[in-house]
């Protein structure tokens, strides 16, 4: 049921974006996640943005980190706004959604509510693709009743306009 709800909503966000005559932006890459405590788990992160317009666009954001048979996985949504300047976009986001955690990180599998709130910097490499030096997030997690204020996520990669 969720991630057919997932699948709807990018779905609608794509084929709307045409009726506004804007544009939308697809990234991929690497995710690096340090939860309180000292535990750092490696992964990717995923995003689709839907331009609705110059400055602002609403966000659907996944991503996955593993570490020694933990996993958290996140699925969240939200506005972003943002600059163009010389090929250079700065950007910043507030994503609020769920995630699922597993293993040691949460004494067993457990679904939870994640918000991210950061931004980071976009420097454009070719007309259609630009490069994501880096996104870094502020992490808040609310998993069996407790709440975690100190958590940090940077990804980097590839961003692709359409």
């Amino acid at each position: 049921m969720r991630n057919a709800a997932i699948l709807l909503l990018c779905t609608s966000l794509l084929t709307c974006l045409p009726a506004f005559g804007q544009r939308a932006a697809l990234f991929g890459g690497y995710q690096l996640t340090r939860l309180d405590g000292g535990t750092t788990l490696n992964g990717w992160n995923a995003s689709l943005t839907g331009s609705l317009a110059s400055f602002f666009g609403i966000t659907a954001d996944f991503s996955g980190v593993y570490k020694s048979g933990s996993k958290l996985h996140t699925y969240t949504f939200g506005p972003e706004v943002r600059a163009h300047v010389a090929g250079i976009r700065p950007f910043a986001h507030a994503l609020v959604g769920g995630g699922t955690s597993s293993g040691p990180i949460s004494n067993g599998a457990t679904n939870g509510l994640v918000m991210f709130y950061g931004g980071g910097l976009d420097v454009k490499a070719v007309p259609f693709a630009s490069v994501r030096l880096g996104q870094f997030d502020w992490m808040v997690t609310h998993f069996n009743g407790f709440t975690n204020k100190n958590n940090f996520r940077y990804s980097a990669g590839l961003v692709l306009s359409f």
